[in-house]
């Protein structure tokens, strides 16, 4: 009798300590993504603010490199450069051989679209969407496999659409604008300081697949001018938006909220209006002694978080 109880009280205390290491390890379960590092995130009150890669060009520019510095700002929405996908993906190493131009063409119109979904991967694992890319592939010089390869890639990556430098050619933006529609893909032209309220008019005409790509510092160095008005009657057509600080007069790129930019009235209009073109940081300044081009998109993206607070 006394070995059962004995035998009884061994049993109840194992059960006992069973029972609390098993609530213990729930409740360790349930703390740890209580406590782990939350993922990037940009999205403020409504406004997605992003980053164009470029705004990275004074640093090493590797696909991992560039992921590291999204991280490293907070940052969870991209434009991402053609050249950094292609490397990754295994584009031939420019060279200045004459045929150089065919040899990349080649390999654009062939190449697999893997490398692309496994860059998209690598940025969605860590919250990041890559909305834009804007591939050295889209002028009148490359071929129509090439500008159909573009529009794959950036499918393949995760974009909504692709960005261009503005063709003065009419017979461009049609070409692309009809290429885009077969592919299911949009395409946002990007002005520099010749932007006017009437700029994209033509483009916008020829195509539903041809957007806007508004850059608002090269908008009010160009035309002197708030971009104001024009983002509320072409709000529609805007598929992304860049985001600089320029003097009027084709004045120059300047630390944000030292120029004649008004980045916070349009990124309080982009809250208020409910906007949902992403917002992206290209930071195009001189960068100041002691810093880099992290710190100061950091720096952006900071200003931004507080004309959205």
């Amino acid at each position: 009798m006394k070995q059962d109880n004995v035998s009884r009280r061994h049993f109840i205390g194992v059960g006992m300590l069973a029972a609390a290491g098993i609530a213990l390890t729930s409740k360790t379960s349930f703390a740890r993504p209580m406590f782990a590092k939350p993922k990037v995130n940009s999205k403020i009150n409504g406004v997605q603010i992003g980053v164009i890669t470029y705004s990275f060009r004074s640093m090493p520019s590797s696909i991992d490199d560039l992921l590291k510095y999204c991280i490293d700002c907070d940052i969870n929405a991209v434009e991402l450069m053609g050249d950094a996908a292609e490397a990754y993906a295994g584009a031939p190493k420019r060279d200045s051989s004459a045929d150089y131009a065919a040899t990349l063409a080649q390999w654009r119109e062939t190449t697999l679209m893997d490398p692309f979904i496994a860059i998209r991967k690598m940025f969605n694992d860590q919250n990041i969407d890559i909305y834009a890319w804007k591939p050295n592939a889209l002028n009148a010089k490359n071929t129509d496999g090439e500008i159909t390869y573009a529009f794959n890639a950036g499918k393949a990556l995760g974009c909504t659409h692709v960005t261009v430098e503005l063709p003065e050619d009419a017979l461009q933006t049609q070409r692309l604008g009809d290429l885009a529609e077969k592919a299911d893909m949009m395409v946002g032209y990007h002005a520099h300081t010749q932007a006017t309220p009437t700029l994209w008019d033509i483009a916008l005409g020829q195509s539903d697949h041809n957007g806007i790509n508004l850059d608002i510092g090269h908008y009010v160095a160009g035309t002197s001018s708030s971009p104001i008005d024009f983002i509320k009657k072409n709000h529609k057509r805007i598929l992304s938006m860049h985001l600089k600080d320029r003097k009027f007069n084709n004045g120059p790129n300047m630390p944000w909220g030292q120029g004649d930019t008004p980045i916070k009235q349009v990124l309080v209009l982009m809250k208020s209006e409910g906007y949902r073109f992403p917002a992206t940081i290209e930071q195009e300044y001189n960068i100041p002694a002691g810093s880099d081009a992290v710190k100061e998109v950091i720096k952006c993206r900071e200003y931004a978080a507080s004309a959205l607070a």
